[in-house]
């Protein structure tokens, strides 16, 4: 059974449009705990498009009640700044992401040639010193597994939005497949495996039953437009049964 951290940046860019801090992020994160999802994740990027750094703090505390059993998963690029701001609040997950400053979205996992897995080796090291897991985000491409081993990361987040737009247009095949040894090799070398990027309830069921050692997957975008028709609620406990594998009523 997969977990489901429920990824909040859709709920902070609508907030964000506006200077009258509606919708606020509480009432969300509430009803995610709610409806039993296992945690929450937050991508605070330098230019706070969506989750603000005061955010991760204020998110923290709201939910400190509830962990670790519900966790808190923190993605990000792990420069200085960024793991001088996951260390003030020790999130239980830690995810990390080789993304520029200006990018869009998270579309490419870590290459880990030299230079990055001595760099991605530092911040993993000292994310272990505060006692939070550490996940790499990664392609759907096994060949990586063994230099993500070598960094002392604890998992990996496989990129699926390759997968998913594939899916889109009936040609998936390829990239299910190579999500799927991806996350069977990752697992034999004792990695945990994640899953996110462009999931939703039409993609989840076959990727899942191809990779079943996945033990968590991080979604926002599409549970957030799903929810704008089923309801926050309702969209959150959708998401929940697929990765608990029980069919939608």
């Amino acid at each position: 059974m997969a977990r489901l951290s429920v990824n909040l940046n859709k709920i902070a860019l609508l907030r964000n449009a506006r200077t009258t801090g509606v919708p606020k992020l509480a009432p969300f994160v509430e009803r995610v705990h709610a409806a039993g999802a296992r945690g929450i994740t937050v991508h605070p990027r330098p230019d706070e498009r969506h989750i603000r750094r005061s955010d991760v703090a204020e998110l923290a505390a709201l939910i400190a009640p509830w962990r670790p059993q519900f966790e808190y998963n923190i993605e990000g690029y792990p420069d200085s700044r960024f793991l001088d701001l996951v260390e003030s609040v020790r999130p239980e997950q830690v995810t990390l992401v080789p993304d520029p400053p200006g990018v869009l979205t998270s579309d490419e996992g870590w290459k880990l040639d030299a230079a990055q897995t001595a760099f991605v080796s530092e911040a993993v090291a000292r994310l272990h010193r505060m006692g939070s897991r550490v996940i790499l985000f990664v392609d759907p491409e096994p060949s990586v597994l063994a230099r993500v081993v070598s960094t002392g990361a604890d998992g990996i987040e496989i990129y699926t939005g390759s997968y998913a737009q594939a899916f889109t247009e009936g040609a998936e095949g390829l990239l299910l497949a190579a999500c799927a040894e991806t996350a069977r090799r990752a697992a034999d070398s004792g990695l945990v495996v994640n899953i996110g990027h462009d999931l939703n309830l039409r993609n989840l069921p076959p990727l899942l039953a191809a990779a079943p050692t996945v033990a968590e997957a991080s979604i926002g975008h599409e549970l957030t437009a799903d929810a704008l028709l089923m309801g926050w609620d309702a969209a959150v406990a959708a998401y929940r049964d697929v990765l608990a594998g029980r069919p939608l009523a």
